[in-house]
C-alpha cells in the first residue's frame, strides 16, 4: 500500500509530498504514512455535519492509536501501516494524542479567542506532525524547539491562506480578539464581505508568522531537515498574502510546484528555513 499512501499525500497535501521527496528513498514512504494519517484527521471538521459526529471520529482514531501501543492487530490499512512506523522509529504515543485533541477544536465556529490559543494549536497539530516526521528521520528530539516555531509558522501562514474554504463553512480560524481590534464582525467574515479590510489582520498574522521563522536561524542536519522542510515556503505565501491590493476572498496565494521544490531546495543548500 504505500504507492497509496504516497499517492494520497501527493493530492491533499502537496507541501509534505514535496518535503518528502528530499528525504532518504527508503522512508519517504514511512513520512507519508504519517502525513496520510495526519490528512485523515484534520478533515474530519469538513467530512461531518454535525459536531458530534466529527467527535465520534475523532474518538475512534483516539481508540486506534491507544490500541497500537498496547500492540493490538488492527485490520485497517492506514492504521496497520502506521503501526509498523511507529514500531520501527519508537514513535512517542503523546504526539499523536495532543494531535488529535487538538483537531477538536475544527468543530467549533470560532475556537480561538487570542493568539496564544491559535499558536497552542498550530504547535499541536503542524508542530507535532513535524515532530514525528524529525523522528523517522534520526533526529529524536533534537529539533522539537526548531518545531515549536517552524510548525507555528507554516499553520499560521496556512490558516490564513484558507480563510474563505473556512468562513464558507462558518468557522473562524484566526484570533477573535485580533479580528475584534480591527473592528471587523465574524458575520462579514462568514459573508465573505470584508474583502480588503482583512489586510490589516493578514499582515499582522504574516508578521507573527515571520517572526517565528526568524526565531530559528541556525543550521539543521540535511539528513533532519526534510521534517521541517513545508516551512520554507512560508515566505512565498506571506509575499502573496500581504501584497498591495490583495484580497484573500479574490486573489490566490497558490503557487507552482516549481517554486515550492526551489524553495526547499535553497533551504536544503543553505541546512536552515
Amino acid at each position: 500500500m504505500a504507492d497509496s499512501w504516497d499517492d494520497l499525500v501527493r493530492r491533499v497535501d502537496p507541501d509534505r509530498y514535496l518535503s518528502s521527496l528530499f528525504a532518504p528513498q527508503a522512508l519517504r514512504a514511512e513520512l507519508n504514512v504519517v502525513y496520510a494519517f495526519n490528512y485523515e484527521v484534520a478533515k474530519t471538521a469538513e467530512t461531518v455535519s454535525q459536531p458530534i459526529a466529527g467527535a465520534i471520529r475523532l474518538q475512534w482514531w483516539r481508540d486506534r492509536i491507544a490500541e497500537l501501543y498496547r500492540g493490538a492487530a488492527i485490520d485497517h490499512p492506514l492504521v496497520d501501516a502506521l503501526s509498523r512506523v511507529i514500531a520501527t522509529h519508537r514513535l512517542p504515543r503523546d504526539l499523536f494524542d495532543a494531535l488529535i485533541d487538538a483537531r477538536e477544536h475544527d468543530l467549533e465556529e470560532a475556537p480561538f479567542p487570542t493568539l496564544e490559543s491559535l499558536e497552542d494549536y498550530a504547535d499541536a497539530t503542524s508542530g507535532n506532525v513535524m515532530r514525528l516526521a524529525a523522528r523517522i528521520l534520526g533526529a529524536g528530539e533534537t529539533l522539537d524547539m526548531h518545531v515549536r516555531d517552524l510548525g507555528i509558522a507554516y499553520a499560521v501562514t496556512g490558516l490564513c491562506r484558507a480563510l474563505p474554504f473556512h468562513a464558507a463553512r462558518r468557522r473562524l480560524m484566526l484570533p477573535a480578539d485580533r479580528l475584534a481590534a480591527s473592528r471587523i464582525s465574524i458575520e462579514d467574515v462568514f459573508a465573505a464581505k470584508a474583502g480588503q479590510r482583512l489586510q490589516p489582520l493578514l499582515e499582522d498574522m504574516a508578521a507573527q508568522a515571520r517572526s517565528h521563522l526568524a526565531a530559528r536561524r541556525d543550521r539543521i542536519a540535511r539528513s533532519h531537515l526534510p521534517a521541517v522542510l513545508p516551512a520554507a515556503v512560508v515566505p512565498l505565501y506571506l509575499r502573496a498574502l500581504t501584497r498591495p491590493g490583495f484580497d484573500v476572498f479574490r486573489d490566490s496565494t497558490e503557487f507552482g510546484a516549481h517554486r515550492r521544490q526551489l524553495a526547499m531546495l535553497g533551504a536544503m543548500i543553505r541546512r536552515r528555513v
